[in-house]
């Protein structure tokens, strides 16, 4: 196999690849790119078993092949190099000499005939969605999965398409994020998936701001198209909970508040919270919520944010870091707290299909 390439347009392949590779793999042959030249075009491929991500490159094609190199290693190399093209040739033992202007590395790999199989672009249904709403709902949705490995259906972000929109839900059982988005699809064409935290993971770093990016739905494996690039995913198996029973049918308060002015706040009382099981009391009256964190042996943090309410007082306490993750997320100037007393759970909500729901801490 030979071909040249540009280093900067290799280096991005690598680099889009690349995360998906563990320090500390088990077999050998997945700590390795899989290299594939034909026509012109390079495609890189790297797995763990779990979740296999693929590019594709120009390039300059002399001779077809197939064969496998250390990524990381490979990585270092190109981006040390001078921004010019690269010739890469690697001979029948997968040993690689890499040339660039005056200088040349040879690279010990394996063969491709070690590496694991890649999924195909198959399935009985495809979605279309551009890519940064689908990245930004993996951003109002993700970070309230669960981390809990005994609760294995919760470690991952549920996707439900049907009623021609694209649910996306997390829970861990303490809060839950769900966004929602529409998507032309069939009325037949309904599916839901688990897709674990790692694949979402994947997918927030190399997807991008333009263009559509394609869902391919599999039995046990789901497949996501964009530009150049592919990520396929295993599933997590299982029935995801009934999210909706956990949705408040109705609240007695309402509150418009300020995001930025709340987040903040939120952020400055957190720093006085001893960890994470921590609690922060937030009151509201007379157009005011006031927020207090009281840390035994730490001390003691307030904060008021004005806002309009002329209700009865109303306390309740909610894990800091439960609150800021929303609000960190959400880009509206103003999001709503719909709450009813102490003991019931928060929800947030803001101007476009989104909700949080927030189970309250009890304290004393």
């Amino acid at each position: 196999m030979k071909f040249k390439v540009a280093r900067s347009a290799l280096l991005d392949g690598l680099q889009a690849v690349q995360n998906v590779v563990g320090t500390r793999s088990t077999l050998p042959i997945l700590s390795n790119v899989l290299l594939h030249a034909d026509k012109k075009t390079l495609w890189l491929t790297t797995t763990d078993l779990d979740v296999t991500v693929r590019c594709a490159v120009e390039a300059d094609v002399a001779k077809s092949g197939s064969s496998t190199l250390p990524v990381r290693r490979l990585s270092s190399i190109v981006r040390e190099l001078p921004e010019s093209s690269i010739e890469i040739d690697i001979d029948d033992k997968d040993v690689a000499t890499v040339q660039c202007d005056a200088s040349l590395f040879k690279l010990h790999g394996l063969s491709q005939d070690e590496f694991p199989p890649t999924p195909k672009t198959e399935g009985k249904v495809s979605y279309t969605i551009e890519q940064n709403v689908f990245r930004e709902m993996l951003n109002m949705s993700q970070y309230a999965a669960s981390s809990d490995e005994t609760r294995q259906v919760l470690n991952g972000v549920y996707l439900n398409f049907s009623d021609g929109k694209l649910t996306m839900v997390a829970t861990d059982g303490r809060r839950l994020a769900l966004v929602e988005h529409e998507v032309e699809f069939p009325a037949d064409g309904g599916a839901e998936m688990i897709l674990p935290t790692k694949a979402v993971n994947e997918l927030h770093h190399t997807l991008g701001d333009d263009g559509d990016l394609k869902i391919y739905a599999k039995e046990k494996q789901a497949l996501f198209e964009f530009g150049n690039v592919s990520v396929s995913s295993k599933l997590i198996d299982g029935k995801y909970p009934n999210y909706r029973q956990v949705i408040p049918a109705q609240c007695e308060t309402r509150v418009t508040i300020e995001r930025e002015s709340l987040l903040t706040a939120l952020k400055r009382v957190s720093l006085l919270a001893a960890d994470s099981t921590s609690a922060t009391k937030l009151t509201f009256e007379d157009n005011r919520v006031t927020i207090v964190m009281n840390t035994p042996d730490v001390g003691e943090a307030k904060e008021t944010v004005p806002l309009k309410y002329d209700g009865k007082a109303l306390n309740i306490a909610f894990n800091p870091d439960f609150m800021i993750e929303p609000l960190r997320n959400i880009s509206d100037d103003e999001v709503f707290l719909e709450l009813t007393d102490e003991m019931s759970p928060g929800v947030l909500k803001c101007s476009i299909p989104f909700l949080y729901v927030l189970m309250p801490v009890r304290v004393t």
